[in-house]
């Protein structure tokens, strides 16, 4: 069995069949772990990160894994903004910014709150107004400078407005805060914390400003009690409104009422996922150190969010 079956309405998703295909291995270095894997539909590739090689990686269909980019700032969590431009979390240089892929063209989003450092930025979500949203967990040398000691009083959840001029904190009560995604509607953000004592998901309403309503937090999933390798980190929502988080066994997929309903089996524990190829159907996800991909039967968000027929 490739795919646990907890609901009946997980078969739409995938049978049990259902078998992942490896697409590459070795990455990530003696810890590990492969990360922030992000389709790039227009020229048909994925990018993935490596984070202790220092490097960007390329899968292409047909022709395999390649070195996109050396010398990363042992960047983690990948996504894309309205612009098409690689929006990057970045460990090492404790920032998140923008790129260009034609140009190399580089813009810094945020490396700071408050006039003090970030702590080591990890996954990132852009709103389809070009708010950026990304989680700020607890420096961990060596994926952060030894020499640099923590300057935020918490690890936090932050929100860059659309024209880059403000970053507030909209979130500080997480012991590690990892991957985040938005509802279809952008109505609800979802955040989990990657904590062995918390293992949970947490949903916010969106306020019309883009600001969380903290009077809404809600536990959306607690994944504690399930004893499997894999903790909460990467998380995606597909057209329908289902949330796909890694967690203990795999990947978990949660139906927008928070029942777990499934769980796509893997032993090379998923760290992070997205979605890809033309049809948004095929779900890439990162492994300790590896790639993989699984054809499913409801098409994720595309990326960069936009028109919905993008995913038909």
């Amino acid at each position: 069995m490739a795919v646990e079956i907890l609901h009946e309405s997980m078969r739409r998703i995938a049978s049990e069949d259902a078998e992942a295909e490896q697409l590459g291995e070795g990455y990530g270095g003696m810890t590990g772990p492969t990360e922030g894997p992000v389709w790039i539909r227009e020229k048909g590739y994925l990018l993935f990160s490596d984070i202790h090689g220092d490097r960007r990686m390329r899968y292409t269909p047909g022709e395999g894994v390649t070195v996109d980019k050396q010398g990363t700032g042992k960047a983690n969590g990948m996504t894309r903004d309205p612009q098409g431009r690689l929006v990057s979390c970045h460990h090492f240089t404790r920032c998140v910014d923008a790129e260009d892929l034609e140009t190399g063209e580089v813009t810094m989003i945020a490396d700071e709150y408050r006039g003090l450092k970030l702590n080591r930025p990890n996954d990132v979500v852009v709103k389809s107004d070009g708010a950026v949203y990304f989680t700020d967990p607890p420096p961990r040398p060596p994926l952060t400078p030894p020499e640099h000691p923590p300057e935020q009083d918490c690890a936090g959840v932050y929100r860059v407005s659309p024209d880059g001029k403000r970053i507030n904190r909209v979130v500080h009560d997480f012991i590690n805060p990892n991957g985040l995604c938005f509802s279809p509607d952008e109505k609800v953000l979802y955040v989990n914390d990657s904590s062995i004592h918390r293992k949970l998901i947490m949903a916010y309403d969106v306020e019309t400003n883009g600001m969380l309503d903290l009077g809404s937090a809600r536990v959306f999933c607690d994944m504690r009690g399930d004893d499997r390798r894999g903790i909460p980190d990467g998380m995606k929502c597909d057209i329908e409104g289902n949330v796909y988080c890694t967690g203990p066994g795999g990947i978990w997929v949660i139906n927008p009422e928070g029942v777990h309903i499934g769980t796509i089996l893997n032993s090379n524990i998923p760290v992070n996922m997205n979605w890809g190829d033309d049809d948004w159907r095929t779900l890439y996800f990162a492994g300790a150190f590896t790639i993989n991909r699984i054809r499913l039967g409801i098409p994720g968000m595309p990326v960069p969010r936009g028109d919905l027929a993008q995913a038909g």
